[in-house]
C-alpha cells in the first residue's frame, strides 16, 4: 500500500525569525526522517536561541562546536553550519529590504522557478525541494507537489 505524501503545515512567519526557523526546518528535512526532527524539533529551536536572527548570525566557533555536541538535536554539522550562514544571508536581505517577507515579495514577478533559483543562490543547504518546502510552508504561492 501506498501512502499519500502528507504536506507540511503552512503558517504565516509572524516576523523575521520565523522565516529563519522555517528555511531552516527545510533545510533539515532534507535526507531526515520527518518523525525524528519533529522530535528533535523542540531542542533544536532552543539550541538555536529561538532562531534569533542577530544572536545565530553571531554565532563563533564555540557556539558551532557546542552545537556539534548537543546529542539532543540533529548534529548535522553542514545544516547546523548553513543555519548560521543562512542568518547572515537573511539579515543582509533585511537591511536591504526591511524585512524578509518583503524581499519574499520583491521576488513576486518571477515564475516559480525562478524564485527558486533566487533561494538556491544565496542560501545554504538549500535545493530545489527544500526551496518548495520552504515556500510552501510560509504560505507563498508554489505549484502543486508533483508539477514542481
Amino acid at each position: 500500500m501506498v501512502r499519500a505524501r502528507q504536506s507540511p503545515p503552512k503558517i504565516t512567519p509572524t516576523g523575521d525569525n520565523g522565516y529563519l526557523e522555517e528555511l531552516t526546518k527545510a533545510v533539515f528535512r532534507a535526507g531526515f526522517s520527518w518523525p525524528v526532527l519533529t522530535g528533535k524539533w523542540p531542542n533544536l529551536v532552543a539550541s538555536f536561541h529561538g532562531f534569533d536572527l542577530e544572536r545565530v548570525e553571531a554565532y563563533g566557533p564555540d557556539d558551532l562546536e557546542r552545537l556539534f555536541e548537543d546529542r539532543s538535536i540533529v548534529r548535522h554539522r553542514r545544516k547546523i553550519t548553513a543555519t548560521v550562514e543562512n542568518a547572515r544571508v537573511m539579515l543582509e536581505f533585511i537591511e536591504e529590504y526591511g524585512s524578509f517577507h518583503a524581499y519574499l515579495r520583491s521576488l513576486d514577478h518571477l515564475d516559480y522557478c525562478d524564485r527558486v533559483k533566487a533561494l538556491m543562490r544565496p542560501f545554504a543547504g538549500v535545493g530545489r525541494t527544500s526551496a518548495f518546502v520552504f515556500l510552501h510552508c510560509v504560505n507563498e504561492e508554489t505549484p502543486a507537489w508533483q508539477d514542481r
